[in-house]
């Protein structure tokens, strides 16, 4: 998969474009729907002014929020597609800063692992995976959520599981 990144209110101290790569890479290893070559997401860190604007428009919801996902593909298409063909984009996702790093605060972990962690979260969202229908949905995606982040040295992000 290819992420187009865009970098806008995000803090200049760390490599925020290295992160969603290895984040996207974690994603693709536990889930293989995302390791296509033909597939292409876009990844916005931008600040919770223009999320709450994204927020209200797409989901009627006029506050920020830690991370949107805009799937463009359903899983069955997902699943369907082969390497070979033409290039296909499989969805949008944003970040808001000042909401991700008041949630780091909160949790007492670093920007950067709460940052990877609503990546995958995200990531897996546009593979077609869920967390609101069933807690069984719900368990599923944070087990797949867990072991990206454990590859990439992160501790769980929900503390109760291994």
């Amino acid at each position: 998969m290819n992420l187009d990144i865009e970098i806008d209110g995000w803090p200049k101290d760390y490599d925020w474009a290295d992160l969603a790569e290895a984040a996207m890479e974690a994603a693709e290893a536990v889930e293989p729907l995302l390791d296509n070559p033909r597939l292409s997401a876009s990844l916005l860190f931008t600040v919770d002014e223009e999320i709450q604007v994204l927020n209200r428009e797409w989901r009627t919801k006029d506050k920020p929020t830690n991370v949107l996902s805009f799937p463009m593909l359903t899983r069955d298409e997902l699943a369907a597609m082969t390497a070979d063909g033409g290039p296909e984009l499989l969805g949008d996702i944003a970040l808001a800063h000042e909401t991700c790093a008041r949630e780091a605060a909160e949790k007492g972990i670093t920007l950067y692992a709460h940052a990877a962690h609503l990546i995958v979260h995200g990531l897996l969202h546009l593979a077609g995976h869920d967390h609101v229908d069933s807690d069984e949905q719900a368990a599923a995606m944070e087990a797949l959520e867990i072991k990206a982040l454990a590859q990439m040295g992160i501790a769980d992000p929900y503390g109760d599981r291994t």
